[in-house]
């Protein structure tokens, strides 16, 4: 079973968008296509965009998409019609025929997904540390085995800093990383989500996100928060 995340500007159930995913066994969150909205959206493996009409506005939206630092694969839901109009410069990685079966939406979307795994595939599924385990490919975070609620960019955040623990980053390094180089905002977000992610860890593991004062942020391995609280014993 596959995180889907639908974009449509339509109020129509993603069922009535595409048939085929109310035949399917997939978590289908839908949403409208807003850059802001997206920033914040839940961790998702793909996005489903529905093309079926609006195409130059469709087209533009999956450009910017790619400003984000987005790095999970993008589908299109069109019409017969709208097939003329997808070129390699829309920068998706599929298209679904809006009256495609369950068989073929099904094959569509394990092939986009396999894609994206296979192109990971050299680099570590999890990152653990202490209680926190982190799923690359499933967006999928634990503390002492329970899920964190958290949206696509938390993630991709804390998986960045967890990924180089010990390394301080600044916020216009980590907006880079994270956001993309051609991100509008300012850093001002990166402190904003540090703030979200460090609520949603807890009182007992907001400290594996420390602030560097004057410079940025680091991720601090439990070990090492765990040793620092030890008690330290003078024998002299």
């Amino acid at each position: 079973m596959a995180s889907l995340l639908l974009l449509t500007h339509s109020p129509r159930s993603s069922a009535e968008i595409l048939p085929a995913l109310g035949l399917l066994n997939h978590t289908v969150k839908v949403m409208a296509p807003e850059i802001s909205l997206l920033l914040d959206a839940p961790p998702a493996q793909i996005i489903l965009m529905d093309a079926k009409q609006d195409l130059p506005l469709v087209k533009s939206f999956c450009r910017l998409m790619h400003t984000t630092g987005l790095s999970i694969p993008v589908l299109l839901i069109t019409t017969e019609g709208g097939l003329v109009a997808i070129t390699a410069e829309w920068g998706v990685d599929d298209v679904i025929l809006a009256t495609a079966g369950p068989a073929e939406v099904e094959a569509r979307l394990r092939l986009a997904l396999g894609k994206y795994q296979n192109a990971q595939s050299s680099e570590p599924t999890e990152i653990t540390s202490g209680d926190l385990v982190i799923n690359e490919n499933s967006y999928v975070v634990k503390l002492r085995g329970k899920t964190l609620d958290l949206t696509f960019k938390e993630f991709e955040l804390l998986k960045f800093l967890a990924a180089h623990p010990g390394r301080v980053f600044t916020r216009a390094q980590l907006l880079s990383e994270v956001w993309g180089y051609d991100y509008f905002g300012g850093t001002r977000t990166v402190d904003v989500h540090i703030r979200r992610l460090r609520a949603k860890l807890g009182n007992d593991y907001e400290s594996l996100i420390a602030t560097v004062r004057n410079v940025g942020y680091r991720f601090v391995q439990q070990k090492e928060i765990n040793d620092a609280a030890k008690p330290s014993y003078d024998y002299q």
